[in-house]
């Protein structure tokens, strides 16, 4: 219930900083060629995933269709709405009552996957600060105490290594799951380069993100308020956007915010910035919810078989 009632108090506080009127006229006013085409790369994105998502099962000897990999990864969006991360477990099941993938297999397989995401996330975090670095710095040194921050990294990182030291040699319950927990993602993400077809593994998560941060880039043009947004604008305003999907379920309320976080420190008009992040957010949203719904539907009729 925790990120439902923070997912409604932040459309509170959203709605609260822009009027629905003045909310409405941007949405009125937005080029919907762009949203459609962000929509698109989207759309591609998902197709991605779930073509991406055979080849870590062929390897175990599950010969999935592809049709009911796509349906299972939009059902799984659709039930990350209901449950955060649900909809992983969801996934799983689906492959398990219609393709006899074993639970714990399936769900494996989906762990490996985002391992491979977070990497790739990281790529970009350390993107944006190569572009950004001159920016991100000077901004920590005018909001923060630059000897403060160094001491509280050193603090954090003198912690860090304690505990990895404590857990490596404690045999207890808690720091045995923590190695074995580690240690199945190391597997996980080695696994990838021990797969028949890992270049096209690893072509396909690229594409992937390059089609998440394209339909955020190109999503902004339909504001027109936001014609001058930079692309080191946009990165932020991705990776801010991104994590805040796991604030709350399908980034309800906290995914317009985050952006207008992001966009206000390269000074960017707010009330635009806002109506872009809920039109980012409401254009992907009816997508997942469209075809997650319709996916959920079929799936027992294209496996009638079963």
């Amino acid at each position: 219930m925790l990120p439902i009632l923070l997912g409604v108090f932040l459309i509170w506080y959203s709605l609260s900083k822009i009027s629905l009127t003045g909310l409405l006229q941007h949405f009125k006013e937005a080029n919907y060629w762009f949203i459609l085409l962000g929509v698109i790369f989207g759309l591609l994105s998902h197709l991605s995933r779930a073509y991406r998502w055979l080849f870590m099962l062929e390897p175990m000897g599950y010969k999935v269709k592809l049709g009911n990999s796509i349906m299972a990864v939009f059902a799984a969006y659709l039930i990350n709405y209901t449950i955060p991360r649900a909809g992983e477990v969801a996934r799983a099941t689906i492959l398990t009552n219609y393709e006899n993938v074993p639970f714990q297999k399936g769900f494996g397989t989906i762990v490996a996957e985002r391992v491979a995401d977070f990497i790739v996330m990281l790529f970009i975090i350390a993107l944006t600060l190569v572009i950004q670095f001159e920016f991100i710095f000077n901004f920590f040194l005018q909001k923060f105490n630059l000897i403060k921050i160094l001491t509280a990294l050193l603090i954090v990182l003198i912690i860090a290594i304690t505990a990895i030291v404590m857990i490596k040699k404690s045999q207890s319950k808690i720091a045995i799951k923590i190695k074995d927990f580690i240690k199945g993602l190391i597997e996980g993400a080695l696994s990838i380069f021990k797969m028949k077809k890992k270049w096209a593994f690893i072509f396909h998560t690229l594409f992937i993100w390059t089609m998440y941060v394209l339909m955020f880039y190109v999503t902004t043009f339909a504001i027109k308020d936001l014609d001058n947004v930079s692309f080191g604008a946009v990165l932020v305003g991705f990776i801010l956007a991104t994590f805040s999907i796991a604030a709350t379920n399908g980034g309800i309320g906290s995914y317009p915010e985050a952006i207008v976080i992001a966009f206000t420190l390269f000074a960017l008009p707010e009330d635009p910035s806002r109506a872009f992040g809920w039109i980012m957010w409401t254009s992907q949203t009816v997508l997942i919810f469209v075809l997650g719904g319709l996916s959920l539907l079929y799936l027992p009729f294209f496996n009638r078989n079963k």
